[in-house]
């Protein structure tokens, strides 16, 4: 039953096989930077390839300051704790995205509250959140919002631009600006997408961006904090370096910091990598262009960017029927050695949030029981 989107697909990927889900695409000057890397002995953060690379994001996204880390999760943490999320306060996400968004939310010391899906991007529903706020919250003198059932603070949203989609991020950003709860956008998977001509991760208070192996660029392993905030990012860059005191010989730490910080070997490689990005981004999108013309004629449901939106097509992504159809045709790729993937498991379904609060989850659990990722590599 499957055997045509198969066969297409290891015909694109030249019957290469395994077709791996998404691999990564050495072919600029990422060697010859390790070299000098190597050869100028500043291999770990103490580097000039950071700076160099934090320059390269802000230079691209549009952002005023970037912060490198050592992978997103880590981005994220720092960008709660510097944007003044506390123990024991509430942050808003979705139910719907990879663990380490929910993780870092809890490394934090704040609890998660899961919010539903929207149909038509992936990413959190405006509609979702405004009715939460407006039923389940209470704003206090302080000027904060509180839950009404737990009487803890809610001090931040992160909504999460999934598989490179944009979201409807303004809608979002409105809604909690009048409830006082700043937004730090999961832009992990989404570097080289644009809402309304604007960069994911550019919108809230903050934004991190991920460079694991497996996204569009890679540095091995790593992350961004990018914010137009000052204060905000020589916070977390303090507190990324183990909060030490800028001195020429005394080790002096002025509160509990993290070693946090991307070393100058990861971001000489991702130097090479934003110099291709944006053809990296060309054969993305040509190749979801190649997806979209074949599934339309098999009559199975390829997701397109959403409105106003340029997405970087980080992952493809096609809806199935049923969670049964979904199963099948997992089973029967991967038999075939195409890596397909399913959704995340929703967040409350894992055995460490299953008592976290969280709203109506439909249309998540909709996409959870029918979406497949396919492969998506750039053909290197």
């Amino acid at each position: 039953m499957y055997k045509n989107i198969t066969d297409f697909i290891k015909e694109i990927y030249s019957n290469r096989l395994p077709v791996p889900l998404h691999e990564p695409c050495f072919k600029g000057n990422e060697k010859k930077y390790l070299q000098e890397c190597i050869d100028s002995t500043f291999v770990s953060y103490v580097g000039p390839f950071v700076s160099r690379f934090e320059q390269m994001i802000c230079d691209y996204t549009g952002s005023k300051f970037a912060v490198a880390m050592a992978n997103g999760t880590l981005a994220l943490h720092l960008a709660l704790v510097a944007s003044g999320v506390r123990r024991d306060d509430e942050v808003l996400t979705q139910a719907m995205t990879f663990v380490a968004t929910a993780n870092a939310i809890s490394q934090a010391g704040a609890q998660n509250i899961f919010l539903d899906s929207d149909l038509e991007t992936l990413g959190m529903s405006p509609e979702k959140l405004s009715a939460f706020l407006k039923e389940e919250t209470i704003i206090k003198k302080d000027g904060y919002a509180y839950n009404k059932k737990t009487g803890r603070r809610i001090s931040a949203c992160v909504p999460v631009h999934i598989f490179g989609h944009p979201l409807k991020i303004a809608d979002i950003v409105k809604i909690c600006s009048e409830y006082n709860i700043k937004v730090i956008e999961d832009a992990a998977e989404s570097l080289g997408s644009w809402y309304r001509n604007k960069h994911t991760g550019t919108f809230g208070a903050a934004g991190i961006l991920s460079f694991n192996g497996n996204k569009t660029i890679t540095t091995g392993g790593g992350g961004m904090l990018v914010t137009d905030d000052a204060d905000l990012a020589m916070r977390a860059k303090h507190l990324s370096t183990t909060a030490k005191i800028p001195h020429a010989w005394e080790f002096r730490h002025d509160e509990i910091g993290y070693n946090y910080r991307m070393p100058n070997v990861n971001a000489a490689i991702g130097c090479a990598q934003m110099e291709n990005l944006e053809i990296f981004i060309t054969q993305k999108r040509a190749l979801a262009d190649k997806y979209a013309e074949f599934f339309a004629k098999d009559g199975i449901e390829f997701f397109k960017e959403p409105e106003d939106c340029r997405s970087n097509y980080w992952l493809n992504t096609i809806i199935l029927n049923n969670r049964a159809e979904r199963d099948s045709f997992l089973e029967y790729a991967n038999d075939q050695q195409v890596m397909a993937r399913p959704g995340w498991c929703l967040m409350p379904n894992l055995p460490m949030y299953k008592n976290n609060e969280c709203g109506n989850l439909s249309n998540a659990e909709t996409l959870e029981s029918k979406l497949v990722n396919i492969p998506s590599s750039v053909i290197c």
